[in-house]
């Protein structure tokens, strides 16, 4: 099973599973299509949004733990 930490980049994360862009747009980032966001990791999107980094991480690895 795929694990989800702050220094993993968001390119990463898409990849292992597309569903878990939900959870990006949810904190506001809605530019996942840009190339310098996919660049960038869990934490460092979390700190631009204001967003609980842990937060952000139950989720994505919750949703990859169910597949």
């Amino acid at each position: 099973m795929a694990q989800v930490t702050k220094d993993t980049i968001i390119g990463d994360v898409l990849q292992m599973d597309g569903q878990t862009a939900q959870y990006f747009l949810e904190i506001g980032m809605h530019c996942l299509g840009c190339p310098a966001s996919r660049g960038e990791t869990v934490e460092e999107a979390c700190m631009v949004h204001g967003v609980n980094p842990d937060d952000l991480l139950d989720k994505l690895n919750s949703l990859l733990a169910k597949k």
